[in-house]
């Protein structure tokens, strides 16, 4: 699988069939989908335009990027359903993979790898999620309180991100803990549950039924290392960098 580099966007070819359904209808097919990486972080799909089902009309706008170049809105219909400016066509993008491909939005439409449905954005075929059992004596601190303490945590890695640590919840003050009206969607593991902490907005999160790559963090408790101090066999650890997003060009 080539991945060229053009500025800063890299593009391989991807392996997996991909399919989009708007209104319960297909919309597009394709087994030569393209990962493009539009940031470093995760990668879009764009869809040769010959695999597109949907009807397309261009609406007359357009997006420009500098590196991708002049691209052209369109909005596509299905499934008696319409997604307005959801599709982006780059039709003299100077980077010659791009062209002939189009570029959906990924919310408006339920997306499928193979048969099986992903969500939140593709999955980095460059990107491992390994989740282990430890024995490790894990203790984490708001403030000087401690607000877990436990000797069989789930430690996940995750490629390129910190060492995040999963608690079981009998080893963590859910008294504490204040359940918030925010879910945030990974495309790794599922939709996950957040929560204050101790009168910190959004310190910590579960995932009560993650998909199955992440089965074995399914309902543990996981805090923010960035926010909070977290202790590994009595060493404190450093708090991570935040990580800094870049814009889409």
């Amino acid at each position: 699988m080539s991945t060229p580099v053009r500025g800063r966007v890299r593009v391989a070819q991807g392996a997996k069939r991909v399919r989009l359904f708007l209104g319960g209808q297909v919309v597009a097919d394709t087994v030569h989908p393209l990962l493009v990486w539009e940031v470093p972080y995760y990668p879009t799909y764009y869809i040769p335009r010959a695999d597109v089902s949907g009807v397309l009309a261009p609406s007359g706008r357009t997006s420009h990027s500098p590196s991708r170049g002049e691209g052209v809105l369109s909005t596509i219909k299905g499934g008696g359903a319409e997604a307005v400016d959801a599709a982006l066509e780059y039709p003299d993008s100077p980077i010659e993979e791009l062209r002939g491909h189009v570029r959906f939005d990924f919310a408006p439409f339920d997306w499928f790898e193979e048969d099986e449905q992903i969500y939140t954005h593709p999955r980095d075929p460059g990107v491992r999620v390994d989740i282990l059992p430890s024995s490790r004596h894990i203790r984490i601190e708001v403030d000087g309180v401690t607000v877990a303490d436990t000797v069989r945590p789930h430690l996940l890695f995750e490629t390129g991100l910190p060492t995040r640590y999963y608690l079981p919840r009998v080893d963590v003050r859910m008294d504490l803990l204040e359940k918030i009206g925010v879910v945030t969607h990974c495309p790794y593991k599922g939709a996950a549950d957040h929560f204050d902490v101790a009168g910190h907005p959004d310190l910590a999160w579960s995932y009560p039924v993650p998909l199955p790559e992440g089965t074995r963090v399914a309902g543990l408790v996981a805090f923010l290392d960035e926010r909070v101090d977290v202790f590994v066999d009595g060493v404190r650890q450093e708090r991570p960098e935040p990580k800094k997003r870049s814009r889409v060009r």
